[in-house]
């Protein structure tokens, strides 16, 4: 890291007034140093010449699953239940320490390549340094976990964990890598989803967030039939057992949130806690769309993720923001969500679900400088004159108008050369990786 000026960049600050207008940004080591409309070259400096680009806030996706990058396309067309217990937990329990590594890579290249740059990753049961060793060579900012299950059905046995090794092991990882390069890595707990949980190591895992100071991630309410567990086991919905628990809170990060009630909507409002909307897995799994404009109208923290690549099949932030937009408009009308109030879930939203809103999700100085630059030139986003910039980027743009790439001040890929990642061995160990899981899970190469 060092200095660096992007000159002569159209800026979406994404600051609480939502300015935009063209000028120079200074960054100087990992954050904004200075934004005006013209700052002059220093001795040393790295230019980039924004002429002709948009500058945005890196995207904040806020469920990950990089452990089943490697899966895309060998869970389609199957509903949750069934698509977890045929398919994505025999794959997940045959990962090894390698296929772990590699899976996570090709997650985060793509993610990268498509102007993410902060993710909540959920891991599988084992092997989680793994991941946590590809999110630290990558430089993308992450909080990730290994997944929590000390119960359920049909659950492969290398899946199946002692509630207390599933607790020691999370908290090894927690102390090795919590606040990794400045804060770059931070740990959360995960939880796969009620379902795969006891009352004892959820209670454990409420008492050591607390302890730590470190944020829950878990699913809940995405699949009528997980709702139906739940109550038959607990007798409560899945929100309000949580709450019981005295796990919604402001460090709460719960996935999906399709099937709620209006008591779960109050208590997901009163206590702070965040949504991650994920639309793109939503519909393929056929769960169902989640309430998102009464969520925002409630003022309750709605963010955006793309889930696993199994599920979506993709990790791209445009395909989520368009996809967030357009599947209210047929049930509440054609300004139920609009390209603002989108673009603000993947940004600032995002930020503040994971409690980085003073540090992320917007252009400011004294920030960190995570940023993309968009070349929005092309033919699928003109013409130029007189359109809303956020419109043109969440209803024409794609990733592939992601040129540049910039995490805690370095820049992880430029003018869509990966700087951090070598593109060809990823891809090729990936193929390699999933053939020998295939085998190994005894599913269809």
């Amino acid at each position: 890291m060092g200095n660096m000026l992007i000159k002569q960049a159209q800026i979406i600050t994404m600051n609480a007034s939502e300015d935009i207008f063209t000028g120079d940004i200074r960054i100087v080591d990992d954050r904004i140093a200075a934004i005006a409309p013209h700052l002059a070259e220093e001795p040393g400096d790295y230019v980039i010449h924004g002429v002709g680009r948009t500058l945005i806030p890196g995207f904040v996706q806020t469920h990950i699953h990089l452990c089943q990058t490697l899966f895309r396309g060998k869970g389609d067309d199957l509903e949750l239940m069934d698509w977890l217990r045929k398919r994505i937990w025999p794959l997940e329990a045959s990962h090894d320490e390698e296929s772990i590594y590699y899976s996570a890579m090709l997650g985060i290249g793509e993610l990268i390549q498509s102007g993410t740059t902060t993710i909540v990753d959920m891991e599988t049961v084992h092997h989680t340094e793994s991941a946590f060793q590809a999110i630290a060579a990558s430089g993308i900012r992450a909080l990730s976990g290994k997944v929590m299950m000390d119960k359920g059905t049909e659950v492969p046995l290398p899946l199946q964990e002692k509630t207390e090794d599933s607790i020691q092991q999370s908290v090894d990882l927690l102390e090795r890598w919590n606040g990794y390069d400045g804060g770059r890595i931070q740990y959360a707990f995960c939880p796969r989803f009620v379902v795969s949980c006891t009352e004892t190591l959820l209670r454990e895992v409420q008492s050591l967030s607390a302890s730590y100071g470190v944020k829950v991630h878990t699913h809940a309410s995405e699949n009528l039939g997980e709702i139906e567990i739940v109550q038959a086991e607990t007798g409560m919905r899945n929100v309000v057992y949580l709450d019981h628990l005295g796990l919604a809170n402001e460090r709460l990060i719960l996935a999906h949130c399709i099937w709620l009630d209006e008591e779960e909507k109050r208590i997901i409002r009163e206590r702070g806690v965040h949504v991650s909307h994920c639309p793109g897995s939503n519909l393929k799994l056929a769960s169902g769309i989640a309430e998102t404009p009464e969520m925002l109208k409630l003022d309750i923290s709605v963010s955006l993720g793309a889930d696993g690549a199994p599920c979506n099949n993709n990790l791209d932030m445009f395909n989520e923001m368009r996809l967030a937009a357009l599947i209210q408009k047929p049930v509440h009308g054609p300004t139920a969500m609009n390209a603002r109030s989108v673009f603000r879930m993947a940004t600032i939203g995002g930020a503040r679900a994971v409690g980085m809103e003073k540090e992320i999700g917007s252009i400011e100085v004294g920030k960190k400088a995570d940023l993309a630059l968009l070349n929005l030139n092309a033919f699928h986003t003109f013409p130029s004159y007189d359109v809303d910039p956020i419109s043109r980027i969440v209803y024409s743009a794609t990733r592939a108008d992601v040129e540049t790439t910039i995490i805690n001040g370095r820049i992880v890929m430029e003018k869509g050369i990966m700087r951090t990642i070598d593109p060809l061995t990823v891809l090729a160990e990936a193929d390699r990786s999933i053939q020998r899981l295939l085998k190994r899970a005894a599913l269809p190469v």
